[in-house]
């Protein structure tokens, strides 16, 4: 399971240091994919096959399965780490995810995300501002 927060920086060649705590986690080959609200996702092998597993039980008849569908496949990519920790983020998914040089790597449970500082910061603003409404919403999954 990946939980925290932690702030880093991308160095000049694209390349983002891996928290410690990660790596074991994910691997030393995992798949970073476009992600949900600005952000980059990251998956180690066996939670992308099984989030695969479920994207090709989608019926190939929905418009927004498809879309999906493409939108994630699409950006993925393997990713691999080098001998000091460091993943090099392609730049596309850079550019989609606004990284320039401060960067917030953050756990959620099965996966990665990958922030832009900037975004981040402004995302947990607008979420702590709704934090209350969003649980009671979510009544009986939050103990």
């Amino acid at each position: 399971m990946f939980l925290g927060e932690f702030q880093h920086a991308l160095d000049d060649k694209g390349r983002l240091t891996i928290p410690a705590r990660f790596r074991e986690g994910l691997g030393q080959r995992f798949v970073v994919t476009r992600g949900l609200d600005g952000c980059l996702f990251v998956y180690p092998q066996a939670e992308w096959q099984v989030l695969e597993s479920r994207l090709k039980a989608l019926p190939l008849t929905r418009g927004d399965a498809r879309a999906f569908v493409r939108f994630l496949f699409s950006g993925a990519c393997e990713c691999e780490l080098d001998r000091q920790g460091r993943v090099m983020l392609p730049p596309p998914l850079r550019e989609y995810a606004g990284l320039e040089k401060d960067v917030v790597v953050i756990g959620v449970s099965n996966r990665v995300e990958i922030w832009a500082a900037a975004r981040w910061a402004g995302y947990v603003d607008k979420a702590a501002q709704s934090f209350a409404e969003i649980a009671e919403k979510l009544e009986g999954l939050i103990l």
